[in-house]
């Protein structure tokens, strides 16, 4: 079908002619495109149709008698011999602004920092460009703002990043951003008889359903003899865990800091022990379009959120001063969790990769995953490597 440039109107009817032309086609390709089978549904159905298509007609030609109307033989811009500025005109320099959609990922992380003191929007104006900021509380959400085109740079769990992967979905793994080696714990009752993981066959257990926790619960179940299906499992939100926790309708909660730290701290809960050591890496990620278009507001964003890092790293009071009023949490259990994490911002390196396929297979072997992926594949190093130099 013909494309419409609908942004060209040339004077008379020609143009006039050629949208008719146009919409005809679009009525018939739509009528033609039809396969419904009964007879009498196709004649009321086109009926509709051809009025739908008559009153458009009318519209277009209406409007463009006026426009012809008013049209002259040569037009020029009404703003220029107005001395008028033109509301849509690009900045100075040609350059036009471009709006990058970051999404915050959690309570606790460096982009809070950076928003707070204002370094990426420094940073990305002297790129012309703008940040819209979003904020979600687990991976799998994101995902589906990945697709829909309304983020641009965040960072996932192990768990959403090879779902991502494994879809198909618009992202590149462009970082490294933590080993995830304390990021889970599995949370029951400070009074509750559960004191090993065994003791959890047959219970309810509350998480978000393919978040970073999801995973680290097959692998602790795994490695303590027990699959999923052993248990209930409830997908909740953060929040509402946290009240289904509190209320006693959960016998354990799969959760990350400061969840952990904070229910541990307040004797509301207390954490078992998975008798194992579990990688869940971190990994910084940008919608694939983006990395193309856009490959160097990508290496400011990781030269930021490093930057963020290190500050954050050498003022840990004053960071967790910012975090406190960001999420109402007390400034002492925000430090006690920034002593405890393990950010970082680095190229994959062979460990996490591994870790990474290992947990591929085990989602794999649990039907989280449509096909197996190369993890690998799905990493692109260069953006943090120009970021770290």
């Amino acid at each position: 079908m013909k494309r419409i440039d609908w942004t060209t109107r040339d004077s008379g009817f020609s143009s006039l002619t050629t949208v008719l032309e146009s919409l005809f086609l679009i009525h018939k390709t739509y009528y033609l495109d039809l396969n419904w089978g009964h007879k009498e549904m196709m004649r009321i159905t086109t009926n509709r149709g051809r009025l739908l298509f008559v009153f458009m007609v009318m519209a277009i030609v209406i409007a463009g008698c006026s426009n012809a109307g008013n049209s002259t033989s040569e037009r020029t811009p009404s703003n220029a011999s107005e001395g008028k500025t033109d509301s849509n005109a690009q900045p100075a320099g040609g350059e036009e602004t471009v709006k990058v959609r970051i999404a915050v990922n959690g309570n606790l992380n460096p982009l809070i920092i950076a928003q707070e003191k204002g370094w990426l929007k420094e940073g990305f104006e002297k790129l012309h460009a703008e940040v819209e900021w979003s904020k979600f509380a687990s991976g799998p959400p994101i995902l589906e703002a990945l697709v829909s085109g309304r983020v641009d740079l965040t960072f996932l769990g192990d768990g959403a990043t090879i779902t991502g992967l494994s879809n198909n979905l618009p992202l590149q793994v462009v970082g490294l951003i933590g080993e995830g080696k304390n990021l889970n714990s599995i949370l029951v009752p400070v009074d509750s008889s559960i004191a090993k993981v065994q003791d959890l066959k047959g219970k309810k257990v509350g998480l978000g359903r393919g978040s970073s926790s999801h995973v680290y619960l097959i692998k602790v179940l795994e490695a303590n003899g027990l699959k999923q299906e052993d248990l209930t499992i409830i997908n909740l939100t953060p929040e509402d865990a946290q009240a289904a926790f509190e209320s006693g309708q959960l016998d354990a909660w799969v959760t990350v800091d400061p969840n952990v730290t904070l229910n541990v701290a307040n004797h509301k809960a207390k954490a078992l022990d998975a008798n194992i050591e579990l990688f869940a890496p971190l990994s910084m990620v940008a919608h694939s379009e983006f990395t193309k278009t856009h490959p160097e507001l990508v290496v400011e964003y990781l030269k930021q959120f490093k930057r963020s890092l290190e500050w954050q790293s050498e003022n840990l009071d004053e960071a967790a001063q910012i975090y406190s009023e960001q999420t109402k949490l007390p400034p002492e259990i925000i430090k006690v969790v920034l002593e405890r994490s393990s950010n970082l911002l680095t190229a994959y390196s062979e460990e996490a990769l591994a870790a990474q396929e290992a947990t591929t297979a085990i989602l794999l072997q649990n039907d989280f995953l449509k096909r197996e992926i190369d993890f690998t594949q799905g990493v692109n190093d260069s953006f943090v490597l120009q970021a770290l130099e």
